[in-house]
């Protein structure tokens, strides 16, 4: 069985029909407020279950909680708060109990009704979230620019926000009737925002031996400068799929969502948003959702152990390198040689060997791979 969703039930908050077009209507002569491709995108996650068991945009209670204690307020685990975030003269003239229309490039998006309009403190949400104010962290300088009221309140999608790639989008409700079909009854998640390479794969795959299949799910959104722009991210994946994946074996699927460089917390949060999607396993990196040097190497694993009723077995896999001696990718629990026979994969030795356009060796990339990156004059976020 697919795993159930968090909180219980799969929420449902898209408008269809006559409803739909009924709120189409109304939201001409309602507040609006402009909101952003990323709380769009939020807007969309929470509409179609991808955030369950949330049915809008936290109230106070439920923020306060999930700073102070990772739970909600009915003690469901949840890490990281999912917010709108406004200026006080967007919401002059809205009180609680008020219905606005969220606006996205000029289109309406959902149909909100407003139950509470609060405060925040941004210093507090960074060093809760992020565990740090530097605003050298790309999440805490992004938490410094947005607005100082919070409103909260359930959401109604009427339109869908624009996916680029939506070929290759599916949403949980769709995930969880494929891998129902597939007879899948253990799903391996695996998160990423990078491209592919061969310590990805080894991990993916070390899994896959013991899951019937492997849902990639990477995401695609906001990030920082340097890291990979999100088609290439699409195309490398889809290359690697199409050369080195039995096509029965694997799901891909991209998440409308932006990167936060949340390190533990963020780790977890990914664990639930994929539960949601039916995994039943979930695939946590060494620094998970880390960057620089704010979290320890291991953080994003021991934080799971606060969460035994998660309900998704986080899996924690040794990070990977290529052992010459071996003649493969291997890691330290299988590996009987010395440094001098390892070569470590770095991301880092990566990018700058694709901004030389130097193709990375097969030992750390496949071709396929590399060469799909290297058609893109500019494969980085800039």
């Amino acid at each position: 069985m697919v795993s159930r969703p968090h909180g219980g039930r799969l929420v449902d908050r898209v408008a269809r029909g006559s409803s739909r077009q009924r709120l189409i209507e109304e939201a001409t002569e309602m507040p609006k407020i402009e909101i952003s491709e990323s709380l769009a995108a939020d807007v969309a996650n929470i509409a179609h279950g991808v955030y369950s068991p949330l049915e809008g945009f936290m109230l106070r209670e439920d923020y306060e909680c999930v700073l102070e204690f990772m739970r909600l307020s009915n003690d469901v685990p949840w890490t990281i708060p999912i917010t709108l975030d406004v200026e006080p003269d967007e919401v002059r003239d809205v009180v609680p109990g008020d219905e606005v229309v969220l606006i996205y490039r000029k289109v309406p998006i959902a149909v909100m009704r407003v139950e509470e309009i609060y405060p925040w403190d941004r210093k507090e949400y960074a060093m809760k979230v992020f565990k740090t104010v530097d605003p050298s962290h790309p999440g805490v300088a992004r938490t410094m620019k947005r607005k100082s009221m919070l409103v909260g309140g359930q959401v109604l999608l009427i339109n869908d926000p624009p996916e680029p790639f939506e070929r290759y989008r599916l949403w949980p409700k769709e995930t969880r009737v494929l891998f129902e079909a597939r007879g899948w009854r253990t799903i391996a998640a695996f998160q990423t925002r990078n491209v592919p390479h061969l310590g990805h794969e080894y991990v993916q795959k070390a899994a896959l031996t013991f899951t019937d299949g492997l849902f990639i799910n990477p995401l695609v959104g906001w990030k920082k400068p340097g890291d990979y722009r999100d088609e290439v991210i699409v195309e490398a994946y889809r290359a690697l799929i199409e050369h080195y994946y039995p096509a029965e074996s694997v799901v891909f699927s991209v998440l409308r969502m932006e990167m936060r460089y949340a390190g533990p917390r963020e780790a977890v949060h990914h664990a639930i948003v994929r539960k949601n999607f039916g995994a039943t396993h979930f695939i946590v990196g060494r620094d998970h959702a880390g960057v620089g040097r704010f979290y320890g190497p291991y953080e994003a694993w021991e934080i799971f152990k606060e969460f035994p009723d998660l309900g998704i077995t986080p899996l924690f896999v040794r990070e990977a390198f290529y052992c010459r001696k071996c003649g493969g990718m291997v890691n330290e629990k299988i590996c009987p040689h010395g440094n001098e026979h390892r070569v470590r994969i770095s991301g880092t030795k990566l990018r700058e060997m694709i901004k030389r356009s130097e193709k990375p060796p097969e030992y750390m990339m496949r071709p396929e791979v590399a060469e799909v990156i290297l058609r893109h004059p500019n494969p980085f976020v800039e």
